[in-house]
């Protein structure tokens, strides 16, 4: 954010960049940015968080787990990777809208809250479709829901939160910033090879392979995404700080 804006300091950022700046807000600690010192040139990937419980545990379909956790507030707990991350957003979407309690149990990361979820420390996790596959194939896990819309190529049988009827939607997103006041000649010629190495096999190919499809937006479009999701993220960020 406080790089020289001359085209040759470039920002791969994911989607906690929307939140990290409203987390020191409610922490009251100085924000390291502020979106505004970024612009956005492209968006790369979106993929939409999942709701993974243990193949073990007594929930078989997403309205068995909520209708549990509704009937026994606090007994279901899930992992994250950490206070405000992007395994715990999510989480709390879920609960605002169903009107449930579950317990936060926060790791050092997503690898071991994974562990911890496969180990039976915690019931539940949300996180992205690449990093459970393996373990739902393995017979290890089970996905309910995920975020997103439509059903994933990943995980067909798995149904949306918005199909359900619960209205929540995130995605664990990756796009390119520049520093404000980079040249808009330049930021052209940056969202034109954005656009080439979106399209190319070898990168749709390459990316595909960890679960994770190309769903590319140009900076228009990129542009009023990140705002929308700002304004969400916002507004989430301060109804956890009030717990």
């Amino acid at each position: 954010a406080k790089a020289a804006p001359d085209g040759y300091t470039l920002l791969l950022a994911l989607s906690s960049i929307t939140i990290l700046p409203e987390a020191d807000k409610v922490l009251k600690r100085t924000p390291q940015y502020r979106l505004d010192q970024l612009v956005p040139v492209a968006r790369f990937t979106a993929d939409p968080t999942v709701l993974a419980v243990r193949a073990d545990s007594p929930w078989q379909s997403y309205s068995e787990f909520i209708e549990f956790a509704r009937a026994k507030p606090g007994a279901i707990s899930f992992g994250s990777s950490g206070n405000y991350g992007t395994m715990h957003v999510p989480m709390e979407m879920l609960k605002q809208a169903t009107r449930t309690f579950m317990l936060h149990v926060p790791y050092t990361g997503a690898g071991p809250a994974i562990v911890g979820l496969l180990g039976g420390q915690v019931d539940a996790l949300a996180t992205g479709p690449a990093t459970v596959v393996q373990h739902v194939k393995a017979g290890k896990l089970r996905v309910l829901a995920h975020w997103g819309e439509g059903r994933l190529a990943a995980l067909p049988e798995v149904p949306s939160l918005s199909e359900l009827g619960v209205n929540v939607k995130f995605s664990q997103w990756a796009g390119l910033f520049v520093p404000a006041g980079t040249p808009e000649p330049v930021i052209a010629k940056l969202r034109e090879a954005s656009r080439a190495a979106a399209a190319d096999e070898r990168v749709i190919r390459t990316i595909g392979t960890a679960g994770t499809p190309i769903l590319y937006q140009d900076a228009p479009e990129f542009a009023t995404f990140v705002q929308q999701d700002a304004k969400v993220m916002a507004e989430v960020v301060e109804r956890i700080g009030r717990q």
